[in-house]
């Protein structure tokens, strides 16, 4: 029998659109630690707290956003959302105050929770359900060959360039990337309406009730990643890895681009909970590793260096197995006329942890024993995670999905 068709042209133009958005996204990344170093003097503290600001502001937004995407026709909102997200790169290079700075980046994070929460949902909506988790796995190495080129270019850039030049260029992938987005089809399915039996106050309007165990596991899995893609560049520097700091981003992006090609396809086998407790102990490892590099990098300079980059490809391979098992596990739990919602909570979710990650990770960066103890501090969350999701959100899963 068949398989029906994924590779449509709407679901290539999905792909590529956001791919550009994520480029642009990521060409910032690990730029944006060093500009505010460089420009604004700043401590670790006070970039973990501006860097912050943008994931806290795409938290506030996400759980409404998936209300309103269920509600109201997703693709002008997806389009009109796109558009601002890439106009604002322009603010960066005009921004000659932090509190400049920071409105920017407040604007953007808002931006980004409905652009991002949008796009999550309309792929799922242009897909066949029969292939959903591997269509969301190749949906995701769009993102993961971003996270391949965009720090490894801006690195570059940044060293033979300005940041300015740096905000520009994310600008220009940021128009092209929304021409791809406009490229769209929906599909003429007839949408499925419901009527509310939610008061409009009602907090299960704009979350999946039943999803918060895993978003809590989702949450501290979220932690050390927060960590990692906004300090590993001063930690590279700390360890005297001036050239490799763009290596790692794209070791990391092989490793989540490399699973996420046989992790799809295991999820549409039905092996959601398995594929997840195993990439959690993959990450579980490379952490702890991580944290102990410095010490390691001291005695053993080779290994240190040796040791950095494997880690890199570790996190990427544990991470890119969990990225579809848990957006399909969502889904899964949720009705379909609840699809935004789903994906809302599950980036809600994420955005939790990436936001008290960059918080937490650079205010013990500066009290309490430097960027290693941060990262031991986020291998913790890691195990307790992968403890969480055996013990009371797989088991809750299997016993409470619809499909």
């Amino acid at each position: 029998m068949s398989q029906p068709k994924l590779w449509t042209g709407s679901y290539i133009a999905a792909c590529t659109g956001n791919f550009l958005m994520c480029f642009a996204f990521y060409l910032l990344l690990p730029v944006l630690p060093l500009y505010l170093m460089d420009m604004f003097d700043t401590t670790k503290s006070v970039i973990g707290i501006v860097l912050s600001c943008y994931t806290v502001a795409a938290l506030c937004v996400r759980p409404f956003s998936g209300y309103i995407l269920d509600k109201f026709r997703r693709k002008p909102i997806y389009v009109g959302a796109y558009f601002c997200f890439v106009l604002i790169f322009v603010g960066y290079a005009e921004a000659t105050l932090l509190f400049m700075f920071v409105l920017l980046r407040i604007l953007h994070g808002l931006v980004f929770g409905l652009v991002s929460t949008a796009g999550n949902t309309i792929i799922v909506d242009i897909m066949p359900s029969e292939r959903r988790g591997e269509g969301l796995g190749y949906y995701g190495v769009a993102n993961n060959l971003a996270m391949a080129v965009g720090p490894m270019t801006s690195l570059f850039l940044v060293a033979h360039s300005s940041y300015n030049f740096i905000f520009y260029f994310a600008f220009g992938m940021g128009v092209l990337g929304l021409l791809f987005a406009c490229m769209i089809k929906m599909p003429n399915k007839p949408r499925i309406v419901v009527p509310e039996d939610r008061p409009l106050h009602s907090y299960d309007r704009f979350f999946l009730v039943k999803g918060l165990r895993a978003g809590l596991c989702l949450l501290l899995l979220a932690i050390p990643y927060g960590m990692t893609t906004s300090y590993i560049a001063i930690y590279g520097r700390e360890l005297g890895i001036e050239s490799g700091q763009g290596i790692f981003f794209s070791l990391m992006a092989f490793g989540l681009i490399a699973s996420r090609l046989f992790s799809g396809k295991l999820v549409d086998k039905g092996l959601i909970t398995k594929v997840i407790s195993v990439g959690s102990i993959i990450c579980c490892v490379g952490f702890y590793i991580l944290s102990s590099l410095s010490w390691v990098h001291e005695f053993w300079e080779t290994a240190g260096l040796a040791g950095f980059f494997i880690v890199a490809t570790m996190l990427g391979v544990g991470y890119g197995m969990m990225f579809p098992a848990y957006n399909t596990l969502f889904v899964n739990l949720a009705p379909h006329n609840r699809r935004a919602t789903a994906s809302s909570t599950y980036l809600t979710s994420w955005d939790v942890g990436i936001g008290i990650g960059l918080v937490l990770g650079g205010k013990i960066a500066d009290t309490s024993g430097g960027l290693p103890m941060s990262y031991f501090t986020g291998a913790l969350a890691v195990t307790v995670a992968a403890i969480l999701f055996a013990k009371v959100a797989g088991p809750h899963f299997n016993l409470n999905k619809l499909r």
